[in-house]
Formats: structure tokens, sequence, C-alpha cells
């Protein structure tokens, strides 16, 4: 448990420092926000504000991460390349915003292509490690998914990192639900360790361990991030880093077997992504919309409350939901 509490604190004080050194630096090569004009007129403000920001705590957590894991890294590693991989996809999505002095980066099919890919690969990498099992939410059992394993956890990935990304819409919306949600899965990942000690499966308490100690690191990365992320935000993460903590949500969810939570743990994120299909859905079969505007942070915001107000509701919501899972492991 100490291991927990110095990737805390490791991540958070290296991601103040580079925060600092960060924003400045960002700032002169005008690595600033294209904010869309049909978003809500109030956020047209901030524009020009640095972007690219999911740097200034991703190095922090994988900093921290590797300097504290012990014995097998397989599985930190895993988690790690996976947080990676979906936050180079963002960095090159944000890169050719900022280039092309434009709101939209890479095209649909391509960053979808490119997260397929990654999906596919760790699916194969969880399948091959852990098996084909997951647990189930309340019930001491898991349901084998058998060769559907691969394909669903593809679907999974996916969808967990798109959701996390559009979290990331209002100042310290995506980095406070976010710490909430791996603070959590830190918790769960202890537990789990200490079962798997209890069971004499050395092996996967030990990689549980540096799980726990890896989603210590985002926690403090993004308690860190929130210094200067919070309203009014002097960076904004951009899909660098919303991508990215998607890639570290799921890689905790799928490593610790336990993907299924995701939906309870993650309510918010799905919260905002359904909200985006039922917006669409609703529009094109009936041409009338059912939010005031999607995703769902937006539509509080049109109904005026402030932007703290609706981070705030996020995250207390978060945490119940978060609650609510560690009741049903």
């Amino acid at each position: 448990m100490e291991s927990l509490i110095y990737a805390v604190i490791i991540s958070f004080v290296l991601s103040l420092a580079v925060g600092i050194v960060a924003i400045p630096m960002l700032r002169r090569l005008k690595f600033g926000q294209h904010v869309r004009h049909e978003g809500p007129q109030t956020h047209l403000q901030k524009a020009g504000t640095p972007t690219m920001g999911g740097v200034i705590f991703l190095i922090p957590i994988c900093v921290a991460s590797l300097m504290l894991a012990r014995g097998s890294l397989d599985f930190v590693l895993a988690a790690l390349l996976v947080m990676l991989g979906f936050g180079l996809i963002g960095f090159v999505d944000d890169y050719i915003k900022i280039a092309r002095r434009r709101s939209l980066g890479l095209k649909a099919y391509q960053k979808l292509l490119a997260q397929i890919t990654i999906g596919v690969v760790f699916s194969y990498y969880a399948y091959n490690h852990l098996g084909s099992a997951v647990t189930i939410p309340f019930f001491k059992s898991e349901w084998d998914l058998g060769i559907m394993y691969i394909p669903l956890m593809t679907f999974v990935i996916v969808g967990t990192v798109n959701s996390v990304n559009l979290n990331d819409g209002l100042d310290g919306l995506a980095s406070g639900v976010t710490l909430i949600v791996a603070a959590t899965f830190s918790i769960l990942a202890a537990y789990l360790a200490s079962s798997m000690r209890q069971e004499g499966l050395e092996y996967m308490a030990v990689n549980y361990d540096n799980l726990m100690v890896f989603a210590g690191a985002v926690t403090g990365g993004c308690l860190g991030f929130l210094r200067f992320n919070a309203y009014p935000a002097q960076v904004f993460m951009g899909d660098t880093g919303s991508m990215g903590l998607g890639g570290a949500v799921v890689a905790l969810a799928i490593l610790l077997k336990l993907p299924l939570f995701l939906p309870i743990i993650g309510g918010v994120y799905m919260a905002e992504a359904l909200s985006v299909i039922i917006q669409v859905a609703s529009y094109k079969l009936t041409g009338k919309r059912v939010f005031r505007m999607s995703p769902l942070h937006h539509h509080f915001e049109l109904t005026g409350m402030s932007e703290p107000k609706v981070v705030t509701m996020f995250m207390i919501a978060t945490t119940l939901l978060c609650l609510i899972g560690l009741l049903a492991i």
C-alpha cells in the first residue's frame, strides 16, 4: 500500500513540475486550441489556450510506474504501452489541428483504424495472459467469453477511449472524473492482489500490485494536471491526454478482468457517449434533438449551469458510481 501512496505523490509532484515548464513552452510554440464554432458560444473565448497538455501527466505516469514497479513488469508495461499508444494517436490528431489551424485533425476512419489496431493487439495479449473469462459485478463468478473475447474486448477498448475523449469538454472535467476512476481502480487492484496472494498465485499478485501502482500514478498525474486545468484552464489536455487516459482506464479494467465494471465505474463516460448516440439517432430519425447539445455536459451548460458546477456534479456522480463499483467486487 505504501507504493500506491508514493505513486500518487511522485506522479503529482512531477506533473506540477512538468506543467510549470511545458505550459510556457506550448504558448511560445503557439500550440493553441481551435474551438468549434458550433459549440457553446462561451467557449469561443478559450481559443488560443495551449493544448496537447496531456504530456504533462503522461510522462510522470510512466516515470512513477516504472520507478515503483517490482517483480514481473508484464502487466504494467502492457498498460503503459496501451496508454502511450492511444496518447500517440491523440498527439498526431492534435498536431494536425494545430498545424492546419482547424478544429478537426485526423479523419474519422484514420483514427478508428488506429484505435482498432491497438485494441486487437491488446485484446490478443490479454486473451493469452488472462484467458477469456471476465468477472461479473455483484456475483462471485466469471463469464467465459470464449473466442468472442477478442472482438468484444476490442469493442470495449475503442468505445471506452472515445467515451473518455468525449468527456473532455469542460475545464477540469476529464481530469477530475478520471482521477476518481483511477483511484477506484487502485483500490480494486490492491484488493485483487491480496486475493491472488492468498490463493498462492504470486505471479498474478505481483502484476496486480504493479497495476495498483500504475493506477495510483494515473491518479496523481490527473491531480497534478488539475492544478493547471481547473476553471479557468491554463492548458487543455487535448486528444493527447484524453485518449491516453482512456487507454489507461480500459487497460486497467481489462488486465484486472473487470471490463464489465466499466459501465458502473465509468458511468459518466458511458453517459457522455450515449448522449451523442441518442442525439444523432433522434435527429436523423425525427429531425428533433433530445438534448440542447451533446455530449451531455454541454446540455447542462446550456441550461444555465456554470462550468465549475457541471464539473462538480459529474465528479460527485462518478464518486457515487465508483463506490457502487467497489461494492460490486
